[in-house]
């Protein structure tokens, strides 16, 4: 199993930014691909950004030049600093693993692993 636990979301005006953080354990290591998603209350899942196990990178076009998804394998721990901030980025936002590359955002929908959420609440 491995576990995922989700820090950093709160409450920003429009324009701000913040960094979520995945903490992540058990049988966790360098070779799982991880990524983020949200949810929005009455909206689907929505992948937002993924990472491979050898850095590349997949953003979702609504928020590619606002967000940077990064990790510290020295830590076990994925981040995803989001910076301008719009309201319609309030959202729970979810940490996913798997060890497999989706390829795109939408398939981190397909990842066995998933934290709790963080919740972020972007008001204008």
């Amino acid at each position: 199993q491995v576990q995922l636990v989700e820090s950093g979301g709160g409450s920003v005006q429009a324009g701000g930014s913040l960094r979520l953080s995945c903490a992540a354990s058990g049988y966790y290591d360098i070779r799982y691909s991880m990524g983020w998603f949200r949810q929005a209350p009455g909206k689907e899942r929505e992948g937002v950004a993924a990472i491979d196990r050898d850095g590349s990178t997949n953003y979702a076009d609504s928020v590619k030049g606002r967000f940077t998804i990064s990790k510290d394998n020295a830590k076990n721990t994925l981040y995803l600093q989001m910076n301008s901030l719009k309201p319609e980025d309030t959202a729970m936002y979810y940490c996913a693993a798997d060890l497999f590359w989706p390829g795109t955002v939408a398939g981190l929908m397909k990842y066995g692993y998933w934290g709790q959420g963080t919740q972020v609440t972007v008001s204008s």
